[in-house]
């Protein structure tokens, strides 16, 4: 588990705090209504740097240490939180791009 603490509680409970839902049902949600060209491009973007990231690992060989370590940190408040970071940032985006 992480060690991360957050000392300022400036956003509360991310988990249920974010206009009363979870960031990841705001993000449906908000999917479902909004221009889809918007969400699509989002999501692209989001994919992208997925894409970024494992070719970055592959290159340097840590292909299988990485799988491993993915196995052992799927249940992990850090990640979970880190998760929580990439559906509110989508949001953020969609919603500003269809105003």
């Amino acid at each position: 588990m992480s060690n991360y603490t957050d000392d300022d509680d400036d956003y509360g409970d991310y988990r249920d705090d974010f206009w009363g839902r979870s960031p990841q049902s705001s993000y449906f949600e908000i999917a479902k209504t909004a221009n889809q060209n918007i969400v699509e491009n989002e999501l692209e973007i989001v994919f992208r740097r997925l894409a970024v990231a494992e070719r970055m690992l592959e290159e340097r060989d840590l292909s299988e240490e990485l799988e491993n370590e993915i196995k052992r940190t799927v249940i992990d408040e850090d990640i979970d939180g880190r998760t929580a970071s990439v559906f509110i940032d989508l949001v953020g985006q969609i919603v500003t791009k269809c105003e």
